[in-house]
């Protein structure tokens, strides 16, 4: 369990990393209430030199993806529940990553920055629309990106510290079981219930023997004033 924990942590930071990377240019575009064309143009040339890296640098970052995609579902098949509440939603998010990093950064990259482009730095040279566009679409989606896995992270924080509850109270409800076992086996303990036990058998033996007295006062003070005759006389008829 915390070897997966662990992939899943480091493959989203490494993602995140990436992502944050791209910081330079987005900052340009995203973050501002007006951009001018140079900031265009310098996240353009950020684009150009991101899309020309060799194919293995992809390769890296699609097997980090991989491994933490793949942790988090055999996490997802133990069945527990707070695997299915917490690696569920986390495996949801990371295919939202995929899905928009597939479908729209990385053609965008191979379909506009990848071709021999360098932006002119002259104000002269307007820029076309369809490298203005692009360049605005790609901060977006890394944006989309960056919340989603962050989402992970979090969701992996909650599920620690939900796990860590879980735990302090079934080690809480181990110490009063055995302090409550200590109890019950201390001599002193043994000495007070075995007092309340002679105390509750002795409850009904008074009643008993007061209910007897009063039966026989009652059959006495009878026979005295002729009701029924004498004890005596009485076994003496039936026998």
């Amino acid at each position: 369990m915390g070897l997966r924990v662990a992939a899943v942590i480091v493959s989203t930071s490494f993602l995140l990393g990436i992502l944050f990377t791209h910081w330079i240019a987005d900052s340009r575009t995203l973050w501002q209430a007006t951009f001018t064309e140079a900031d265009i143009r310098a996240a353009a040339a950020y684009y150009s030199i991101f899309a020309s890296l060799p194919v293995s640098m992809a390769w890296v970052m699609i097997g980090i993806a991989s491994i933490g995609a793949a942790a988090l579902w055999a996490s997802l098949n133990d069945g527990n529940t707070g695997n299915i509440m917490f690696d569920g939603a986390s495996l949801f998010l990371y295919g939202c990553t995929f899905a928009v990093y597939g479908w729209s950064v990385v053609p965008s990259l191979n379909e506009v920055f990848k071709k021999p482009f360098i932006p002119s730095n002259s104000v002269e040279v307007p820029l076309s629309e369809s490298v203005k566009q692009p360049t605005i679409d790609l901060a977006s989606s890394h944006l989309v990106c960056s919340v989603a896995l962050t989402g992970v992270l979090v969701l992996q924080a909650g599920r620690w510290w939900a796990e860590g509850e879980e735990k302090f109270e079934a080690e809480e409800e181990e110490r009063n079981y055995r302090r409550s076992l200590r109890l019950d086996s201390s001599p002193r303990r043994r000495r007070t219930v075995e007092s309340d036990t002679e105390e509750d058998h002795s409850v009904p033996t008074t009643r008993s023997n007061g209910l007897r007295k009063s039966i026989s006062s009652r059959r006495n003070k009878e026979e005295r004033n002729g009701k029924i005759p004498p004890t005596s006389s009485r076994y003496r008829k039936l026998s």
